[in-house]
């Protein structure tokens, strides 16, 4: 009998259902890298200009009027969006059923809570200074960032996601209870760095 027609055992049977599954898995799953690395170099420039701006003691480290400072995050951070929207419709086409209605909805969750992130911060910004409004925009938004983060963990089972959300909700509420400066430094080396660590470690795992 050739090795062809030999009857498998049950467990090279198990075993090769788990490589299939794992090589479907690794065809349909888009390269998280774009992802992570847009949102990465977003908030590493985009809040460093705001550090600079700030300051850790209120003092600014270069003459960066905070109009372009917001101007320069928000419009990297709209950017990033639109990378990671192309990155989830990547799952369209192969993807039906389920999966599909999950990425469409936890996609809408962007939308919807960029959107609530807005009214709430135009609503009451204008009710601080300059400083103070500038923090709340800057910490509502990555709050955002953070709790979506941790959801899509759960919802993919993806723990790099997670553990990167988790880290994004500490770093957010430490910056904001010590300052504009210091929140802009936290968000620029912490979550810009570690959004670039996440998408790599995801790209190894996906490799392996």
């Amino acid at each position: 009998m050739d090795d062809d027609e030999r009857v498998l055992s049950p467990e090279e049977t198990l075993r090769l259902i788990e490589q299939q599954g794992a090589t479907a898995a690794h065809r349909l799953m888009p390269d998280p890298v774009p992802h992570y690395l847009a949102w990465g170099v977003a908030w590493f420039v985009g809040f460093g200009v705001l550090f600079l701006h700030h300051g850790l003691s209120g003092t600014p480290y270069a003459p960066v009027p905070l109009g372009v400072a917001l101007a320069l995050l928000f419009g990297l951070m709209a950017m990033a969006m639109l990378i990671s929207a192309m990155t989830m419709w990547q799952l369209r086409s192969p993807v039906r059923g389920v999966s599909q209605e999950r990425g469409m909805m936890y996609g809408f969750a962007w939308g919807f809570g960029f959107f609530a992130m807005w009214m709430i911060a135009v609503r009451f910004g204008q009710l601080l200074p300059g400083s103070e409004r500038n923090l709340l925009w800057a910490s509502l938004s990555m709050m955002v960032v953070a709790v979506l983060y941790m959801a899509g963990g759960a919802i993919w089972l993806v723990r790099p996601m997670f553990v990167l959300g988790a880290g994004l909700a500490v770093l957010n509420a430490v910056g904001t209870a010590a300052g504009p400066g210091w929140h802009a430094l936290l968000m620029s080396v912490g979550a810009g760095g570690g959004s670039v660590v996440a998408g790599l470690v995801l790209r190894r795992r996906m490799r392996a």
